[in-house]
């Protein structure tokens, strides 16, 4: 299980990375905006008490059970991983600059490239308008590839994003399940 980290180490893991869940030619490559310092103590993406990403990603088919953080290196025999635009942890997503934003990227299109997924899955509108300079775009397929690699966009998971109820959440997340197969 988990520690729950103390806010001494919450404090200490500002600016921590943590290690991408990635292999060469995965069915998709998930990309959250960058590690919480909670997920910077513990090293497990997503870890944070009220994100939804397991769960989601649960219900909407993709893991046949409840995955914990902890066991994140299950993803890849499913043809899943996990990545960053931005590498460094940070108290919120909002202590990141669009300039940091757009150069974190430039790094993934040299991480697609190299890794070749059928899908990058940004998760958050927002981060990919900044990180992409696509404005207006929405959740979904987009029109954006990467090499042979398809771009789309997801809600994020994070317990903040009232937008998507749990339930919501997951319809959005099968569309891109039902599209990989």
């Amino acid at each position: 299980m988990v520690h729950k980290p103390t806010k001494v180490e919450l404090a200490a893991a500002v600016g921590r990375t943590v290690p991408d869940v990635i292999a060469p030619n995965l069915k998709v490559l998930f990309c959250g905006i960058n590690p919480s310092v909670y997920t910077a103590v513990v090293t497990y993406n997503f870890a944070r008490p009220g994100n939804r990403f397991w769960p989601t990603l649960f219900a909407a088919g993709f893991t046949p059970r409840l995955f914990k953080p902890e066991e994140q290196q299950e993803l890849l025999p499913l043809g899943f991983g996990i990545t960053n635009v931005v590498d460094r942890a940070t108290v919120a997503a909002a202590d990141l600059s669009i300039a940091e934003l757009r150069k974190g990227g430039k790094q993934l299109v040299e991480k697609v490239h190299k890794y070749n997924p059928q899908v990058l899955a940004l998760l958050g509108i927002s981060v990919y308008q900044a990180a992409f300079g696509q404005k207006g775009s929405g959740v979904g397929l987009q029109n954006l590839m990467i090499g042979n690699t398809q771009v789309w966009v997801l809600p994020n998971p994070s317990g903040l994003n009232a937008h998507f109820p749990p339930r919501r959440l997951a319809e959005v997340y099968r569309e891109l399940q039902n599209y990989v197969g």
